[in-house]
Formats: structure tokens, C-alpha cells, sequence
């Protein structure tokens, strides 16, 4: 019987392993790689320490040839073969830019400069880098109106902020076509990286600091992996090390940065499972719903939290709800009688165990809520996704995938909480309403 369930064992951890294995194909030999290879040689950059692939479980990567040492280089990608604003003004779109009044900014020089180049095709000096840019992408700028209904509240405004956000002052139907302005936007958005520049007399006040990079930006992004990333002065080259290195015919990965899953869809259209990063946002609009009639004083009081940028960065995560989110509903506790305290709590100093009960209390509320919201948000997605066409279903994963992590931190939360309030002292008070509050 032993020797049957140990088979048992062995077969399921062997099915579960092939199941975890990464699938990767060699890029090497498609057309679009070897050309875009062979121009960055021309350009002076040539590693072979990193060669593109497609992994099963990220999409296009970059995969090494050799073991990488913790502190040695990853990428070395020379100035020639970044795309920068000084690319634009000394091309022939540069004279006109000069002369645009009022100014662009760096950014709209660059989306603009990528449409003019992708239009002329073959003729562009840097069609080998244009062929393998994504056709389209999977940011929210890119949703149908049902997938951008469906994300979550803080997230849903600043995506159609970013979709209604125009480039130009005049209608782009004059300039240029609307998709091939989110296409450039997306693609200077989501792939360029930070290279500081000196102000130019020709473009508007903004910083300066974007650059495209090709065939480095095919690194995907890992929350736990660690790399120094910067433009050196000496050599010229916008050099990766890795802090922990890398294996040979492993992906080689870098970090875009502490980001929640929220912060990656909506600046680099993908979501990341497992990431440690990842919150539920609180939303001013959250609070006046769930406690607006239960706070007296609450409209002053929400004012008094917006005048000391106490309203940003509200979240519950997996631990339950963040030091912000709890001074914030601190102060929201706080009795008419106790206006003197408000600047103190926003500083840290303690409220009195009543009051401290009736903040928590307020936390258990404002989850719930969310939590509820939540439910109805997948009840809604279920039913979509069954006649949504391919493109909203990938769309409608995405939000899915946001809206069950949501979930999952909303229901741990809601446990760490009622552990506190079970461990908590008791003070003899009953649950807060407009009345006592």
C-alpha cells in the first residue's frame, strides 16, 4: 500500500514539474532578428551573450548563452543605436520641429518620429527595429469601453485620463491618424528607457529623458530580480549589470521596479503573477460612499487629508490595510470636539483604544465594500467574456486576472483584521454610527 501511494507521489510530482517547465524557442533565425541583429552590428553593438527567444510563460524575451556573474554586464547598448530626441532633431523632421510653435515635448517628438518612420517602410533607417515592435498592444489606452468599465475605480480614471490625454492641440485627424498615435504613444511609453539629455532650445520645458532601445528592451520585467541600470558617461553605452547573475539558456531578466499589478497594466500593458508588489486601491470616492454618512465633520476632514496629500496611496494589501489607510481612518474616527488632534494623527501620534476600535471598524467596512464590488465586477466580466470577440477576451483576461488578485488581497485582509480586532482589548463601546462618531 506504501509502495503504491509513493508511486502515486512520484508520478504527480513528475507531472507537476513538466507542467512548471518553461518552453522557449530560438528566435534566432527569424528573419526580423537577424536583420535587426545585423543593423545593431553596423550601429557597433555586438553581444552574443544574449539572443532573443519566445518563452512559453512571458512572450518575447531574451534568453543567455553563457552564465551571467552577479555584478557582471548584461547589456551594453551603444548611443548610436538609441533613439533620442537628438535622433529626431537631426533628421529630416528636424527643421520642422524648430520651427513648430508652440514647442512639443520630447516625448510627442519621439511618437511622431516613429509614425514618419514606420510610414516610409523600406526606406527608413531604422525599419529593422520598427519590424519588430508590437502591432498593437495590451495596454488600456488599447481597451474596448466593456474592459475599461471593468477595471478597478482608481485604476479606470487614470486609464481613460490616458486615453483621452491628446498629443497635439489640434485634432490629430489633421496630422496624423488616431491609431498610429496610440501606437507610437504606447511604444515610447512602455519601452524606452531613462537616458538625461540636455534641454534643447527647439522642444518644450519637459525633461528630456527618453530613449529607445532596441533589442535591450526585449528584456522582460521580474519583481525579485536586482540590476544597475544607467547610461554611462565613459563609454558612451547604456550599460545592465546584474546584482545576482544569471544562469546560461535561462531568460535574463531586469526590474521595471516596485510596481503593483495596476501600475504595470496601465504604463506597460501586462500583468505579473506572484507579484509581491500587488494592492487594492482606496479611492476618495470609496470613503464618501462607505463612511460619508457615518463621519460627522467628513467633507472638512476629507479636505483636511487632500491639503496634507493623505489621500494617495490608500490600499489594502496582503497583510491587511497600510499605515496610510489607517491614519487616514484614524483621523476620520476622530470626535467633533477633537479638531486639535487632526495635524497630530497625520504625524503618528496615537488615538485612544475607543477610537482606535472604531477606525478598524471603518477598515472591515471599506472592505467589505470593495470586496462586494469586487463580485459583482467578475459576475459582470463572466458574462461578457462569452460573447466578447477574441481581442475584448484577451482584454477581459487581463481585467480578470486583476479582479480574482483583488479579491484574494480583500479576503486575507479581511481575516488579518478580524484577527486584530479579536486580539485587540475591549473597550466598552458599541459599533460606531453618525450618532457617536
Amino acid at each position: 500500500m506504501g509502495s503504491r501511494n509513493g508511486r502515486r507521489e512520484r508520478r504527480k510530482r513528475r507531472r507537476d514539474n513538466r507542467q512548471n517547465v518553461v518552453q522557449t524557442v530560438n528566435l534566432c533565425h527569424d528573419s526580423r532578428y537577424v536583420e535587426l541583429r545585423k543593423w545593431l552590428k553596423e550601429r557597433g553593438f555586438n553581444s552574443n551573450s544574449l539572443i532573443p527567444a519566445q518563452f512559453s510563460n512571458t512572450g518575447r524575451g531574451l534568453m543567455t548563452t553563457k552564465a551571467i556573474k552577479a555584478g557582471g554586464l548584461v547589456v551594453s547598448l551603444p548611443e548610436s543605436c538609441l533613439m533620442t530626441s537628438q535622433s529626431v532633431l537631426s533628421s529630416y523632421l528636424g527643421e520642422y520641429f524648430k520651427r513648430w510653435k508652440p514647442s512639443v515635448s520630447p516625448v510627442l517628438a519621439l511618437c511622431v518620429f516613429l509614425i514618419s518612420e514606420r510610414h516610409l517602410g523600406v526606406t527608413s533607417r531604422w525599419k529593422p527595429y520598427i519590424d519588430v515592435l508590437p502591432e498593437n498592444y495590451t495596454c488600456p489606452a488599447y481597451f474596448s469601453d466593456d474592459a475599461l468599465s471593468l477595471l478597478p475605480g482608481d485604476l479606470r480614471n487614470k486609464a481613460l485620463d490616458q486615453r483621452g490625454r491628446p498629443l497635439f492641440r489640434r485634432p490629430v485627424e489633421d496630422i496624423f491618424t488616431h491609431d498610429a498615435l496610440r501606437w507610437a504613444w504606447c511604444s515610447v511609453n512602455t519601452r524606452t528607457v531613462y537616458v538625461e539629455r540636455p534641454q534643447s532650445p527647439y522642444l518644450s520645458r519637459e525633461r528630456d529623458v527618453y530613449a529607445l532601445a532596441p533589442y535591450l528592451d526585449l528584456l522582460n520585467h521580474c519583481a525579485s530580480v536586482q540590476v544597475d541600470a544607467e547610461f554611462s558617461q565613459v563609454t558612451r553605452c547604456y550599460e545592465i549589470r546584474s546584482r545576482q547573475g544569471c544562469r546560461k539558456f535561462q531568460q535574463a531578466f531586469i526590474c521595471y521596479g516596485p510596481h503593483d499589478n495596476q501600475k504595470l497594466l496601465l504604463e506597460y500593458g501586462f500583468v505579473a503573477p506572484g507579484n509581491p508588489h500587488s494592492v487594492v486601491y482606496v479611492d476618495p470616492s470609496d470613503l464618501q460612499l462607505c463612511l460619508g454618512a457615518a463621519v460627522q465633520q467628513f467633507d472638512q476632514k476629507l479636505l483636511f487629508l487632500k491639503q496634507s496629500n493623505f489621500l494617495a496611496n490608500l490600499t489594502f494589501g496582503l497583510d491587511g490595510a497600510s499605515w496610510r489607510l489607517m491614519t487616514a481612518l484614524r483621523l476620520l474616527s476622530l470626535k467633533p470636539d477633537q479638531y486639535s488632534c487632526w495635524k497630530g494623527v497625520l504625524l503618528g501620534a496615537a488615538v485612544s483604544q475607543e477610537r482606535e476600535e472604531r477606525s478598524a471598524h471603518f477598515a472591515k467596512m471599506l472592505c467589505q465594500r470593495l470586496w462586494g464590488e469586487n463580485s459583482q465586477a467578475l459576475q459582470r466580466l463572466s458574462l461578457l467574456k462569452k460573447e466578447a470577440a477574441a481581442s475584448v477576451r484577451e482584454q477581459l483576461a487581463v481585467v480578470e486576472y486583476l479582479r480574482l488578485e483583488a479579491q484574494s488581497i480583500l479576503e486575507h485582509s479581511q481575516e488579518v483584521l478580524k484577527n486584530l480586532q479579536e486580539e485587540a482589548p475591549r473597550s466598552d463601546v458599541s459599533p460606531p454610527t453618525e450618532d457617536h462618531v
